[in-house]
């Protein structure tokens, strides 16, 4: 009898490794809060330079922030079932080399915003790529079960880099739009919390279920839903959108509270992560609803 010997699995490409790394899709997301915030920052379109170099320059500060990220949770990241197969942890991509590719991509970033686009964007572009992948992640995820809603600020800035980039100013309107990133990550995040809590408790990291069970979580999740939903009206409430932003958020809102509420009241263990998926849903809709509203506007009549 031969013996037939089983070839390991191929490693998939080098590149894929990097990309990986950078998180294109929590990339993908804010990018998409960006390159809206750049839009409704003037009522015709941003000058197609800044939309392009802009968004190039801050899609590469938050890829280097996700690389950063990974590079300080590898431990954390070897632990959990979520994290397991990135590049670091299973060896694919070395930490010196990971740390090199971070610090170009942050390089990159800061010479297009300061030669390209303004100086203030490339500061505050700078400040929350710090704020997530140092503050966020070396500190506050492993010192408080409020880690998320504080470290939350550095996630919700990208609608503000793209106004900036294309008014060279801090408007209200645009820290509204932060405003509502900032009160949607809690329950956002939470509800993924509360379906990895045993993998968080086994990392010793002291996520809202771990730390104060899941039923305060639960509760924190649905009161931070209704935040959220007062803090979406903002934009309407301050003549900032009109009537089709002020009926699609109501309907979006209305049905993220139900999900909220089913995971207060309901024990059935897919509710945590359909709320984790919904609230994503929920984010890209509202502020595709901000862009439709800004070029469609609609009022009532007298």
């Amino acid at each position: 009898m031969s013996t037939v010997s089983l070839q390991e699995k191929p490693l998939p490409p080098l590149w894929r490794a990097y990309w990986e790394l950078t998180k294109p899709g929590v990339v993908a997301l804010l990018m998409v809060t960006a390159v809206i915030g750049m839009v409704i920052a003037t009522p015709t379109l941003p000058p197609l330079r800044v939309l392009v170099l802009g968004s190039l320059g801050m899609a590469l500060a938050m890829m280097a922030s996700a690389a950063v990220n990974q590079i300080m949770d590898q431990r954390i990241d070897a632990i959990m079932a979520r994290t397991h197969q990135r590049p670091l942890v299973q060896g694919r991509v070395n930490t010196r080399a990971a740390l090199v590719f971070a610090a170009v991509l942050a390089a990159l970033s800061m010479f297009i915003l300061v030669t390209f686009i303004n100086v203030l964007t490339a500061v505050l572009t700078f400040v929350g790529l710090i704020g997530y992948a140092f503050i966020y992640t070396l500190w506050l995820k492993r010192a408080t079960p409020q880690n998320i809603v504080i470290g939350g600020l550095a996630g919700a800035i990208p609608p503000l880099l793209g106004w900036t980039a294309v008014t060279g100013e801090v408007h209200p309107h645009a820290l509204l739009l932060v405003l509502i990133i900032f009160a949607w990550t809690p329950p956002h995040f939470w509800a993924l919390a509360i379906h990895r809590r045993d993998e968080y408790a086994k990392a010793d990291i002291p996520m809202l279920p771990v730390t104060h069970g899941l039923d305060f979580t639960k509760t924190s999740v649905l009161l931070y839903t209704v935040i959220l939903l007062l803090t979406a009206l903002l934009p309407y409430l301050t003549g900032m959108s009109g009537l089709i932003y002020l009926v699609g958020s109501s309907v979006l809102g209305a049905i993220f509270l139900l999900y909220a509420i089913r995971l207060k009241f309901q024990s059935d263990p897919k509710v945590p992560m359909q709320t984790f998926g919904y609230s994503i849903t929920y984010l890209f809709l509202l502020f595709i609803l901000l862009l439709v509203d800004h070029y469609v506007p609609v009022q009532f009549s007298a």
